[in-house]
């Protein structure tokens, strides 16, 4: 059954005499929505229009269902071009467009909007849209786990356009602002800095009809986001600063606070804070480890949000959003806040700029968001994590598939245990064959290189193999574009006249896996301790020697846990 949507529009008449959000007697009808989740077709993107900033203009209403928005693009044509500017635009009514000041003709069909700009190389076009309707998908418009009228944006991957209009890709990012009119009763969040204390909302500005006053809040990052990180949040919330983070001279890249720091914050439902506050006792502490580990904090805040998402936690830049359940239940969700943590750093900073590189976000976010637990609580919790990390992924039906796909066409696929389990994985095993010191000089090199950027596989890549001075090609390959693991069977015997051990390693993974190269720590467990030899193992059945006072009680491959391996 089809929502009447038209019908709803019709009966909740806007007046918004104020620029940008202008009236219509009757509305026009909104579209159907597309898809989400379907990665664009070859060359969908390539025009020399680039969007340099979004200004997003929302009224969001407690007892109705639709939004009036506007959206204004600044973009800058990066060669001579007399063609359209193609945005990403799902499920709701345009109502006008204009370049510059001046109404043009454009074009709404299948979630894209067409609009005409011409120009110069250089030369900078201001896109602005006026629309209106229900959400279809993307800005959830519904009530909290305890029963409250709310609003919260859930983006990931390409949902913003159910919303605003969007280059809705990962390869485009933007700075942006919001300026969101709500119930006076809620607070709104979003990316970037508060612009300035919430003011009343003129009556003549009010979109769909609300429960009584409003309030505009005003939002604006300053640095270039993925669309799919941008974000608004609106609700009754208690807000609660948890500490300050980065703090010094060159920690914190975005902060306009007197003292430098970046404020960490908590914006909970009042209902839950009780329940969900002991989840984010360390997020300070995890801003400062990663700063300290990787590079200076992105973003102006970090706040720590409950909300609607789909998701257990999305990175929204500077805004993380979590699922309001577990935090409601009382659930400990502190490895989840560690993982979005991380997230603001990769996938959030450095963003991968195709879909099928997701690991470069996720795996990035599984593998520091446990590691911030190795340098808190000990390695011995750390190794806990990577193992049980080990096994989801092993318990999978992702092992048949690589981890970087180029194929792939549904986004929602890529949120499998590849780019999660197998993704840390990789950087684990990465750290073992370059040691600590080569392999996190590398990561720092990784992220100062492209920060607010965006980055591939092979970019990556590069910059390991310059920390570590030799070529990687070879483990990129085999872990991330080949399928599998290495399943080892050892045997052993005892050379009393060498006073040596001979031991046979034996890879016997399924055919269509590759032989994989692997560096693998040999320990041969003795009466009075142990012996360890670490070996490059290259074939499907190898022979290593290892030298020792008498013969081993045992000996055991990989002791510390750095191989992805089945056995």
């Amino acid at each position: 059954m089809t929502r009447p949507r038209a019908t709803l529009l019709a009966s909740l008449l806007l007046v918004l005499p104020a620029p940008g959000l202008r009236a219509q007697a009757t509305p026009p009808a909104e579209p159907e929505p597309i898809p989400a989740g379907v990665a664009a077709a070859p060359g969908r993107y390539d025009f020399p229009v680039d969007v340099e900033h979004y200004d997003v203009e929302l009224a969001l209403s407690d007892v109705a269902d639709w939004i009036q928005g506007r959206a204004r693009l600044d973009v800058t044509l990066t060669a001579p071009w007399d063609g359209d500017l193609t945005l990403d635009f799902s499920g709701l009514a345009v109502e006008g467009v204009t370049v510059d000041g001046a109404a043009v003709r454009f074009v709404h069909v299948n979630g894209i909007l067409r609009v005409p700009v011409s120009g110069t190389a250089g030369a900078l076009r201001a896109v602005e849209i006026r629309y209106r309707g229900v959400p279809d998908d993307g800005l959830i418009l519904g009530r909290t786990v305890h029963g409250q009228p709310s609003v919260f944006a859930d983006n990931w991957p390409d949902r913003a356009r159910f919303w605003f209009p969007a280059v809705d890709h990962p390869k485009d990012k933007a700075t942006v602002s919001f300026t969101v009119h709500a119930p006076a009763a809620w607070s709104v969040i979003a990316n970037g800095e508060l612009t300035g204390l919430p003011s009343a909302t003129p009556t003549a500005r009010f979109g769909p009809p609300a429960s009584g006053a409003r309030r505009t809040w005003s939002w604006r990052s300053g640095v270039p986001l993925p669309v799919y990180t941008m974000v608004v949040g609106a609700a009754d919330f208690r807000v609660d600063t948890v500490g300050l983070a980065a703090c010094g001279e060159g920690r914190a890249l975005a902060s306009s606070r007197e003292d430098g720091c970046v404020a960490v914050t908590t914006w909970l439902f009042p209902e839950s804070v009780d329940s969900a506050a002991p989840s984010f006792v360390r997020a300070a502490a995890m801003v400062d480890h990663f700063t300290d580990l990787i590079g200076p904090f992105p973003y102006e805040k970090l706040a720590n949000v409950q909300s609607s998402t789909r998701f257990g936690g999305m990175e929204n830049a500077s805004a993380i959003f979590y699922a309001e359940g577990a935090l409601a239940s009382g659930r400990n969700i502190e490895g989840t806040v560690s993982h979005e943590i991380a997230h603001q750093w990769f996938g959030d900073a450095v963003t991968e700029a195709d879909w099928r590189h997701l690991w470069l976000s996720e795996g990035f976010a599984t593998y520091f968001g446990a590691q911030f637990f190795e340098a808190a609580d000990g390695v011995d919790d750390f190794r806990a994590r990577m193992e049980e990390s080990r096994q989801r992924y092993l318990s999978s039906e992702d092992v048949s598939r690589p981890v970087v796909v180029d194929e792939e066409r549904d986004l929602f696929a890529l949120l499998n245990r590849n780019n999660y389990q197998k993704g840390g994985w990789v950087l684990h095993m990465l750290r073992s064959v370059m040691g600590d010191d080569a392999f996190f000089r590398g990561i720092r090199d990784y992220y100062a290189r492209f920060v607010h950027g965006t980055a591939l596989t092979d970019d990556l890549r590069q910059v390991m193999e310059e920390a570590h001075g030799a070529d990687l090609g070879w483990f990129f390959h085999q872990w991330l574009r080949e399928p599998g693991y290495p399943v080892f069977r050892v045997e052993w015997e005892w050379d009393a006249e060498a006073g040596e051990a001979r031991v046979v390693i034996h890879q016997e993974q399924p055919a269509e896996w590759p032989t994989f190269r692997v560096p693998l720590d040999v320990e041969l467990r003795l009466e009075g301790g142990a012996i360890r030899e670490r070996f490059d193992i290259t074939l499907p059945h190898e022979i290593v020697r290892v030298a020792a006072p008498s013969p081993p009680l045992d000996v055991v491959l990989d002791p510390d846990g750095w191989v992805l391996k089945g056995r």
